[in-house]
């Protein structure tokens, strides 16, 4: 059975075995949280034709659920991995209510579709206490970006929200000639392991607003960025404020969170 890639769900099937394999060994057990009869929790994201689910199925550390949108992928996934079934979860991961599947912490794998890698983000922060690890391979610029740290162009909104609650490791590059069809830009594999902070100790929507805010107009300096989600008035000399944003740390970005949280109340 073949299955055609898809440009809409920005498909681009990982065909090299022994990238495949490097990706599988880099979910580390170390980190599973909630453990089962000696096994992890683990979801894949758009497995796709199974390269990667062959080896993490393999592991008998791990406990494999997969979440994939495509019907024909799903097909193909039924017919060669008969043993996980009844682990797929039919349906686009950004619209499925990840609890309903998962009372537990559960790590996250996949080669994430780069046209909605953001977004997979977006959601997975949404259970960042259930989710103590997630490997991933994503577009070479974005996963760069993710990792980088303040003071660097790439350091941006996800950089700082992810950095919040998680510790990033860029692993290794995967060239275009990995995968079918190959895209027209190189992969990046990185791990996010969850750190020790519980809470941020301010507003943490207020917190994102100012993230989102600042690097929006990321040429400007916080006190002339910040003005549509805050009045600064009587914290406007404060040295974080003649400061961009991509020069702010995160705990810099949650003490300038506080500092507008005690001048609004």
């Amino acid at each position: 059975m073949y299955v055609r890639p898809k440009k809409a769900l920005g498909q681009h099937f990982l065909k090299d075995l022994k990238i495949a394999k490097r990706i599988s060994d880099s979910l580390d057990n170390r980190y599973f949280s909630d453990v089962n009869n000696n096994k992890g929790l683990v979801l894949e994201i758009g497995p796709g034709t199974g390269v990667l689910t062959q080896y993490l199925i393999e592991r008998d550390d791990i406990d494999l659920f997969l979440s994939e949108i495509d019907t024909e992928s799903i097909d193909y996934l039924n017919l060669n991995y008969p043993t996980i079934s009844d682990r797929i979860i039919e349906g686009d991961f950004l619209k499925i209510d990840i609890s309903s599947y998962f009372n537990s912490s559960f790590s996250v794998i996949g080669n994430f579709p780069y046209n909605i890698s953001s977004q997979i983000f977006f959601k997975l922060l949404d259970y960042k206490d259930s989710v103590p690890q997630i490997v991933c391979m994503l577009q070479k610029e974005v996963a760069e970006r993710l990792a980088s740290k303040p003071g660097n162009k790439s350091y941006g909104i996800l950089s700082v929200l992810l950095q919040a609650w998680y510790e990033l490791e860029y692993l290794f590059t995967v060239d275009e000639g990995a995968f079918n069809p190959p895209p027209k830009v190189k992969s990046g594999v990185i791990r996010l392991v969850r750190n020790s902070r519980k809470e941020l100790g301010c507003d943490y929507a207020l917190f994102k607003s100012i993230i989102k805010a600042t690097f929006n107009q990321r040429r400007k300096t916080i006190r002339n960025s910040i003005k549509a989600v805050a009045n600064i008035v009587e914290c406007s000399t404060h040295p974080l404020m003649s400061k961009r944003p991509e020069q702010l740390s995160v705990d810099e970005f949650i003490e300038l969170t506080k500092l507008i949280e005690s001048h609004s109340s």
